[in-house]
Order: C-alpha cells, then sequence, then structure tokens
C-alpha cells in the first residue's frame, strides 16, 4: 500500500510502532489478571502499568482509569443518572449535550429522552457558553458533555470556561477527549473536566480499547456492563490484556511527541489549505476563524458531492473521508454542519482532511495534484448535467 496516501487519522490512525511492539509481547501471555498465580499476576501488572500510562496522558491518578472496549462505552458509562459525588446519591437529573457531539453522546446514554436536551453553537461551530448557562440555572444536578475538539471540523471548545458555568450550577462536566488527546492538553484538572473518555486507535493503539476517567470523588453506582469484578467493579469482563498494553505504550509515544509534533502538523494543515484555496478560491473551510485542531481540514466546494469525491480520491490513491457520520459505508448528512447553519447543499460536499505524525510533504503534494483532478472532473460533470438538463 505504499502508492497510497493516508489522509483519515481522525477516523483511525494507524498502528504506532511501541503499540504494535506492546500489544505482540502480550499476546503470549497466558494469564487471567484476576487469577492469583505468577501468570496472572504478570497480566495484572502489563494492565495496571498501562492504566499508569494512560492516567499519565490525562494528568489523572491511576485509579482513576477505567478501561473499555472504546470510548462509545466509555461514553455510555459516563452519561447515566446514577453519577455520585463525595458519596451523595441524589441523582442527575438533566443531561445537555452540544449540538455537534458524536452520536455516541447525542444519543444521551442512559438518561431518558425527555431529560436531554441540545446546546447551540455558533457558526464557527463553538459552544453557546450564554446559552449553556441559562440551561443548565433550570437544572438541580445538571451533567454537560462536550468534547474537546470536535472529529469533523477540528474546532476546539472552550472547556475550561465550560467547567466553570457547570460547576457554578452544581454541574458535573463530562468531556469527550477522543480526537485531542494526543494532540492538544488533554490534563483534566486544567480543563476542569469531571470524566473524561478515551479512545486507543485515535492515538495510534489497538481498536477495541479505551478508557473513562474520573475524579476521584465521583462514583458510578450503577455499571453498564454487570459480573465479575473486574475494573473495580465498574466494568465486568476478562481485560484484554494486549490491547490494553498497546493503549498504554501509545499514550506514552504521544505525550513524548509533545508540541513540537502538534506544531508540525499545523504548518502542514496551513500549506494543505492555502493550497486548496490557491486552486479552488470557491472552496469553503469550515471553522476556520476558531481554534482547531492541528491535524484537520474540513473542506467544501459548491457542487461538489463528497460521497462521489471520495470515491473519486480513493480512485487516485488518496485516503480521505466525508466530515459527515457515516453508517453502513453511507454518507449522511452532517448534523455538526446543520448545528453551524450551513446549508445543506454546501454541507454535502464537505470532505474531511485529517494528519498524523507520519503525514509529510509529499504527502501533501500528491493531495494537491489529486484535488485538481478530482474537482476539475467532478465540476466538469456537474456542468454537463446541468446542460443537459
Amino acid at each position: 500500500m505504499s502508492d497510497r496516501t493516508y489522509l483519515d487519522w481522525n477516523a483511525t490512525a494507524p498502528l504506532r510502532p511501541e503499540a504494535r511492539a506492546a500489544t505482540l509481547a502480550v499476546l503470549d501471555f497466558p494469564g487471567n489478571a484476576s487469577s492469583v498465580h505468577a501468570e496472572g499476576r504478570t497480566a495484572r501488572q502489563v494492565i495496571e502499568a498501562a492504566r499508569a500510562q494512560v492516567a499519565a496522558l490525562v494528568g489523572a491518578e491511576a485509579k482513576a482509569v477505567t478501561f473499555t472496549s472504546g470510548a462509545t462505552e466509555a461514553n455510555m458509562l459516563a452519561l447515566t443518572p446514577a453519577l455520585e459525588v463525595g458519596g451523595h446519591k441524589a441523582p442527575r437529573d438533566r443531561l445537555f449535550v452540544s449540538a455537534i457531539e458524536h452520536p455516541s453522546v447525542k444519543g444521551g446514554g442512559r438518561f431518558a429522552p425527555d431529560q436531554v436536551a441540545d446546546i447551540p453553537v455558533t457558526a464557527d461551530g463553538v459552544v453557546d457558553l450564554e446559552a449553556l448557562a441559562r440551561l443548565v440555572a433550570g437544572a438541580q444536578r445538571p451533567l454537560v458533555s462536550v468534547m474537546l475538539a470536535n472529529n469533523e471540523t477540528g474546532v476546539i471548545q472552550p472547556v475550561r470556561a465550560i467547567a466553570d458555568i457547570v460547576h457554578a450550577a452544581n454541574g458535573l462536566l463530562h468531556v469527550d477527549a477522543v480526537q485531542g488527546a494526543g494532540r492538544i492538553s488533554c490534563d483534566t484538572a486544567a480543563l476542569g473536566a469531571d470524566l473524561m473518555s478515551l479512545s486507543s486507535h485515535k492515538l495510534g493503539g489497538p481498536q477495541g480499547v479505551g478508557a473513562l476517567v474520573r475524579r476521584a470523588d465521583i462514583h458510578i453506582a450503577e455499571p453498564l456492563i454487570r459480573g465479575g469484578g473486574q475494573e473495580r467493579s465498574l466494568r465486568a469482563g476478562t481485560e484484554n490484556v494486549a490491547a490494553i498494553a498497546g493503549f498504554g505504550a501509545a499514550a506514552v509515544a504521544a505525550s513524548a511527541a509533545g508540541e513540537g509534533e502538534a506544531a508540525r502538523m499545523a504548518a502542514l494543515r496551513d500549506r494543505l489549505e492555502g493550497g486548496i484555496a490557491e486552486a479552488t478560491p470557491q472552496a469553503v473551510i469550515f471553522g476556520q476563524a476558531a481554534a482547531r485542531l492541528p491535524n484537520t481540514t474540513l473542506v467544501a466546494v459548491p457542487g461538489m458531492k463528497a460521497e462521489t469525491a471520495i470515491i473519486s480520491f480513493d480512485l487516485n490513491g488518496i485516503a480521505v473521508s466525508s466530515g459527515a457520520a457515516c453508517s453502513s459505508g453511507k454518507v449522511q448528512a452532517s448534523h455538526v454542519l446543520a448545528a453551524m447553519g450551513v446549508e445543506p447543499d454546501l454541507a454535502r460536499g464537505a470532505v474531511r482532511i485529517s494528519l498524523g505524525w507520519t503525514t509529510d510533504e509529499c504527502d501533501l503534494d500528491r493531495f494537491q495534484h489529486a484535488w485538481i483532478r478530482v474537482l476539475s472532473s467532478l465540476l466538469k460533470s456537474r456542468a454537463n448535467e446541468g446542460l443537459a438538463a
């Protein structure tokens, strides 16, 4: 696949060498981490080492980390009325989620539909802080869920300001940090996050493992998966030790990359967007006026259809994705762009380009050449269809 250019890192990152090595090293371990013999203790040591590594990525204590099958499960585990603070058993009475959240959050978790409400966003895709303050003021014990950075636009949310509003209203804040972790600072205390969801494969770890990080005094009274006492009775089931080891290794590698890698990617992103603007002045880059992830560009051209464009890029050896949510291979309308007030015809053409640690200028050159070919072909076809009609 060396003739391919992979620019869909927000969907999943390639496995880091460090994560691959850690995962493979554990696959031959025979022990169950719940067993008390030497083999079981070895497996347990691997899990606890990885727990500390993941915790360090977000500035948390190791005991605050609960491993799950991924961020979707972590979100479901967090989004429950049965959150207790300091032993106080009064349940959360309302859930407020931003209008641009991932579907696993937009669904409301374990709250009843009539307990869930959307928080509007601005035209740049940033949470409306005044609207948030009004919403939480009407609840006694609200839970608010806001993503650190949007998976489609890359727009970074003002999480610290959101946390201050939520805490002033006696609320708790859950942060889906899936896209931000490893790319920007995700320190839970600095952000004011009471709960935080993470995903291994966005960092370059194995797929099928994630984590929920909790503030020390927060207890989840109703686990999502019941059974044995694994993960301090918060997530039953034999742990996926090999994947957890890879997750930990990926967290360490992502932390080590630091601000230097973020600056490198931001420079590449800016070059990419400059090339798009030069070749296609009518292109619209969403969220460009807001703070964004250093690796993410969501762009549309009037008259372009995302589904056709993605197939054309693929045939040209470039892997990108639609800015819209995808289900069973179908491109669907983007609720993120709808919440930002983007016209449906323009939103249907949104294409997301996302970069990663192996992306270089040669990749951007290949994309630029493909962009010109694909756009020229698609827009010419569109014009011919108009003449035929």
